[in-house]
């Protein structure tokens, strides 16, 4: 009889992995013991963010993009890949659904062969501008099928039906999150969100950009507090697929964040206001009992506190003259 391999280290493949949030993922999935095999086609991720990363033997990357199938052996996926921010995402808007639908497909493909466990990164943006708030996981949302965003919105919801359909037709073991806005070190410094964009206005002095009136809200999850969630959601039982929602329910306004920044960094930058882009949700807030009562999680991290890490980071990003 033959011997079954026996793997000591949980193989996890990260797509998007150097991205902002999946840098932070293979650090500490490196942490917690596991192989990790970062995937990125580098879009909008930079080797920067997981360069410290490549001298462990137990990390590996490969530049490979998902909308084509990948051929690897591997316990768990965690599917990031995805740019997710408005100027990135439409930038190329084809090439976005493309990534959400197609590279859902065949990273399910991959699951279902490997019997791998796999977490789709999904977004608040399946629930468009609310009706509703705070959001359920159980509210259906307000999306314009058709409009500038759509190719994100609606390309994860999509994403989020195959997932479904995969694990009710094929078996395949998923977990889905939807991630609210997220913010920290290594985001990156011209993606146009709101945290990155008045830390880098501030830091240069320059004014600080408010579309619209300034009144409407997000909440703001750091991105460590993130990580530990979709690592919780991972190990939870197979009964447990989702969607849950994953983000800070603490609601700020554009305004009240425009001036902790300009506070924290000591700029004496002045605030302007542009007309509100088109389809721009007027309010996002989790409801994330589901993840406070499954996870036994919530986020740690306060906005005061994470504006100071990420305000460092960028502050010594720009002393450096990257992204400049």
């Amino acid at each position: 009889m033959a011997n079954k391999t026996v793997h000591l280290r949980t193989r996890s493949l990260v797509t998007g992995g150097a991205g902002f949030i999946g840098s932070h993922l293979c650090r500490r999935l490196l942490e917690l013991d596991h192989d990790v095999l970062c995937v990125d086609n580098f879009y909008t991720g930079t080797k920067d963010n997981i360069a410290e990363l490549l001298p462990n033997p137990h990390f590996e990357l490969l530049r490979h993009d998902i909308t084509f199938p990948l051929y690897v052996e591997v316990d768990e996926i965690y599917n990031l890949a995805c740019p997710a921010s408005p100027i990135h995402y439409q930038l190329d808007p084809v090439q976005t659904t493309k990534t959400s639908v197609h590279g859902a497909i065949n990273m399910l493909g991959l699951a279902k062969r490997t019997k791998a466990r796999i977490l789709q990164a999904s977004t608040s943006e399946v629930y468009g501008d609310p009706a509703l708030h705070p959001q359920p996981e159980a509210y259906w949302g307000n999306v314009n099928p058709i409009g500038p965003r759509s190719c994100y919105d609606e390309g994860k919801r999509c994403a989020e039906a195959l997932f479904f359909d995969y694990h009710r037709q094929h078996g395949v073991e998923i977990k889905v999150a939807r991630i609210f806005n997220t913010y920290g070190p290594r985001m990156h410094p011209n993606d146009g969100r709101v945290v990155s964009n008045f830390i880098v206005q501030a830091l240069k002095d320059r004014p600080l950009t408010i579309y619209g009136d300034g009144k409407q809200t997000r909440s703001f999850c750091y991105v460590d507090d993130l990580v530990n969630a979709l690592i919780r959601l991972m190990a939870t039982d197979a009964g447990v697929i989702g969607p849950m929602n994953l983000g800070n329910p603490s609601e700020f306004s554009m305004l009240e964040l425009a001036r902790k920044v300009i506070d924290h960094t000591g700029s004496g930058a002045e605030i302007v206001f542009e007309p509100l882009p088109t389809d721009d949700p007027r309010q996002r807030r989790p409801d994330i009992a589901f993840a406070r009562r499954t996870l036994d999680w919530q986020p740690r991290t306060c906005l005061d506190d994470g504006l100071v890490s990420t305000i460092a980071y960028f502050d010594q990003l720009i002393r450096g003259g990257a992204h400049a």
